[in-house]
C-alpha cells in the first residue's frame, strides 16, 4: 500500500491483515492511546492487558521534546526517528494508529499527524479505533513481542508546526483562520481545563470545531460529505489556509484528519495550543464568558 495509503483503514481490513501474518517490517500497528489525568486510565497498562495482535505503544509523553515545560511538545527529527526506529518501523512500513478511547479516536490522529509532519506519509489510522475493533469481534491478546529495530530516515516540514509568536502575530494580521478542537465549554471558558493554573477560553478570533463532532456515535469517521458540512457550518474556508490548536496539541489533529480527507492534506499545527497560550498570552487575548486571565 507504500505510497497510496489511505488515511483511515477498516477494522476488516487490518482484522484479515493480522489473519495473513503481515504484520511485520512492512505493516506495523501502534497503539497511540494517551488520556487526560482526570480519567484514571493507565494507557500502557491498559495496552500490557489486551491490544491488537502484532501491535507495539506509542508513548507520545516518551517521543516528545522532554526539555520543554508544556506536555508533549514535537521532538526533532531525530528523536522522532529514534523512536520509531525502535519499534519496527522503516521508510516503507505501512503504519496503522489507534488508540482505547471511548471516543473511538482521542490521540491516534496525532500520531498520524506527526509521521506525516516528519516525511512519512504511508500512515492510516483505524476507523472507529479500538471501540470498534472490539465492538466487530476481532481479536485481541496480552502477548506483546518487541519488533526487530529499523532505520527510519526523517525530514521534518518545519513549516506544518507554528509558533506562540505565529498565532500572536496572526490577530493583528489575520491571514490564517485558527481552529480550535477543544470542547465548547472550555473554549467558551465555562467548563474547567484538565490542567492545573490554566484557565479555559480560547484565542481571539479562533473557530471551534469540537474534536468529537467529526466522529459518529459509534466512534467511526463521518463521510467526507458530512465533514465537509462541519467545515461550512464552522465558517472554516477550507480553500484558505488554517492553522489548528486544542488544549497540547493532540485533539487538534482530528481537524487535520478531517480536513486531509476533505482534500486539504496541509494543516498546520499550533503546538503548544492552549496549554502555552492562556501561560504566555496578555489577559485582553485570552476571550472567556468566565473568569479569564486575570492581570
Amino acid at each position: 500500500m507504500a505510497g497510496q495509503v489511505k488515511a483511515l483503514v477498516a477494522a476488516k481490513w487490518l482484522s484479515d491483515a493480522v489473519k495473513s501474518n503481515r504484520i511485520g517490517p512492512s505493516l506495523r500497528v501502534l497503539d497511540a492511546s494517551w488520556y487526560l489525568p482526570k480519567l484514571n486510565r493507565n494507557a500502557r497498562e491498559e495496552f500490557r492487558q489486551c491490544h491488537i495482535p502484532g501491535a507495539s505503544f506509542f508513548d507520545i509523553d516518551e517521543c516528545c521534546d522532554t526539555t520543554s515545560p508544556f506536555d508533549h511538545m514535537l521532538p526533532s527529527a531525530g528523536e522522532f526517528a529514534d523512536y520509531v526506529g525502535g519499534l519496527g518501523i522503516g521508510n516503507r512500513t505501512h503504519v496503522v494508529v489507534y488508540d482505547g478511547s471511548d471516543f473511538g479516536s482521542f490521540a491516534a490522529p496525532r500520531v498520524w499527524w506527526m509521521f506525516r509532519l516528519f516525511g512519512h506519509n504511508s500512515v492510516s489510522v483505524l476507523n472507529g479505533g479500538l471501540k470498534t475493533w472490539l465492538r466487530e469481534g476481532h481479536p485481541v491478546t496480552d502477548q506483546h513481542t518487541k519488533p526487530d529495530s529499523s532505520e527510519f530516515r526523517a525530514e521534518m516540514r518545519a513549516c506544518w508546526v507554528k509558533t506562540y509568536e505565529d498565532v500572536l502575530e496572526n490577530l493583528s494580521s489575520r491571514k490564517v483562520q485558527v481552529v480550535d478542537a477543544r470542547v465548547e465549554g472550555r473554549f467558551r471558558g465555562l467548563e474547567p481545563e484538565p490542567r492545573e493554573g490554566t484557565e479555559p477560553g480560547h484565542i481571539p478570533g479562533s473557530i471551534n470545531m469540537p474534536f468529537p463532532s467529526f466522529m459518529d456515535s459509534s466512534g467511526l469517521e463521518r463521510p467526507v460529505e458530512e465533514l465537509t458540512a462541519l467545515f461550512q457550518q464552522a465558517g472554516v474556508d477550507l480553500q484558505k489556509p488554517f492553522w489548528i490548536t486544542c488544549g497540547s496539541g493532540v485533539t487538534a489533529c482530528h481537524i487535520a484528519l478531517a480536513a486531509y480527507l476533505c482534500g486539504h492534506p496541509e494543516v498546520c499545527l499550533y503546538d503548544g495550543s492552549w496549554s502555552e497560550w492562556f501561560a504566555k498570552a496578555a489577559p485582553e487575548h485570552v476571550i472567556s464568558e468566565g473568569k479569564g486571565k486575570q492581570v
